[in-house]
């Protein structure tokens, strides 16, 4: 069994599943749902008639080319899922029809649902690859049925659960905003500086709302807290590439010295109960943003798009300058002042030296 694994390159490890295939996952998210999204806003904020015209109407649903993409948002996933299980070719177009039903079986939680689903039937797809003289059937058949049957039996246990445990987060916060604000700033923003999506983590479990805002104001305040402490050592390209880039550049470095965690991790514990607390910073567009932070100001634009959300809902009657004051405040301002005072404490204290964050060229 070993040596069958072995040759068909089935490896059974956290490292695959829970980071090359979580991390592939949001890849495949932020590719559909997360970019129809910002079509959709684009085009209805700035009246570009190629973004909001419908260009297909399916089952009288009508759709214009965001919320094509957006539609899209299981396949995507699925098949990013099986190119980072490094599925072969009949595995990998196979996933794409597997993708969308346990998405829509899903519900809620399809994200989750889509996870689990796509690895089994991929491991499974290839395990029977090019095992037979008709692998150009076998292969497809096996691979999508296995993942019709993973989609009707486990896709929507595994989605009610996943919003059961989001609506828990959500509503604790809601109950005990200060601590809760603590608490999932700091371990949504420490998951997207580790080699893990925070952004498929904050959409496998539906987190929007107060809890949602405080997961944004955790990420960016690893994004721009690492790049503003570092920026001595790293210049404006450095600056650039953690700041709307990723915090997870600097992990080697953490790995060396684990301190230099310090500044950020307290920046978003303190950025978090805020955003609770003080300022009511909520996220109602896309889960997935939530965990994104600054990385292409995907976190702010789905804070913005919420906004656009509650006034057509008729939750939210406006978009006013406080909302701009929070949304710079939270994202921005105060990761950097908080960060860099925490880092110049650290530094006082010799427990960041000069050099600790300097990221390879």
């Amino acid at each position: 069994m070993k040596a069958f694994l072995q040759r068909k390159n089935i490896e059974i490890s956290l490292k695959r599943y829970g980071i090359d295939a979580l991390s592939a996952m949001a890849q495949g998210l932020f590719c559909s749902l997360l970019i129809g999204t910002i079509l959709n806003t684009l085009g209805q904020r700035l009246g570009i008639s190629a973004l909001t015209r419908v260009v297909a109407t399916i089952g009288g649903v009508d759709y214009t080319v965001g919320a094509m993409a957006s539609a899209m948002s299981g396949p995507a996933m699925a098949t990013a899922i099986a190119y980072a299980l490094q599925a072969p070719p009949l595995v990998l177009f196979s996933l794409i029809t597997v993708g969308f039903a346990s998405n829509a079986l899903g519900g809620a939680g399809g994200p989750l649902a889509v996870l689990f689903v796509a690895i089994l039937s991929t491991e499974i797809g290839k395990a029977v690859s090019k095992e037979t003289k008709v692998d150009i059937l076998v292969t497809p058949l096996v691979t999508i049925g296995s993942g019709m049957l993973f989609s009707a039996v486990l896709a929507p246990v595994i989605g009610k659960a996943a919003i059961q445990v989001g609506s828990l987060i959500m509503w604790a916060t809601e109950l005990q905003p200060f601590f809760m604000g603590i608490l999932v700033s700091a371990l949504v923003g420490i998951a997207l500086t580790l080699p893990i999506s925070s952004a498929a983590i904050c959409a496998a479990l539906g987190l929007t709302g107060l809890a949602g805002g405080a997961a944004v104001a955790g990420c960016c305040a690893q994004m721009v807290g690492f790049a503003v402490i570092s920026f001595k050592e790293n210049g404006v390209s450095g600056l650039v590439s953690q700041g709307l880039g990723t915090s997870m550049l600097q992990m080697g470095n953490i790995v060396k010295n684990p301190r230099i965690w310090i500044p950020a991790t307290i920046a978003s514990m303190i950025t978090g109960p805020l955003a609770t607390c003080l300022f009511h910073f909520e996220n109602n567009g896309p889960a997935v943003a939530s965990g994104m932070g600054t990385c292409g100001l995907v976190g702010p634009i789905g804070v913005y798009t919420g906004w656009l959300k509650g006034i057509e809902e008729g939750s939210k009657t406006a978009v006013t300058a406080t909302d701009w004051l929070s949304l710079l405040l939270l994202c921005f301002i105060l990761p950097a002042i908080f960060s860099l005072l925490c880092s110049a404490f650290c530094r006082k204290m010799k427990w960041i030296k000069e050099g600790d964050m300097k990221l390879s060229s």
